[in-house]
């Protein structure tokens, strides 16, 4: 997980996941819609998946 990528899920979760596939970046966008802290917590634990 680099920081870049750490700061882009801070400030826009799903463009930090966009590599990640369509499911990741669909969840993400929509946790993001619903509130901006849910989009955060879901892009951090999906960059931090050790399986990527």
């Amino acid at each position: 997980m680099s920081f870049f990528r750490v700061l882009l899920a801070i400030f826009f979760p799903p463009l930090s996941i966009i590599d990640k596939g369509c499911g990741s970046f669909l969840i993400i966008l929509l946790l993001t819609i619903c509130g901006w802290v849910p989009g955060v917590i879901g892009a951090l634990i999906i960059l931090n998946n050790s399986n990527s």
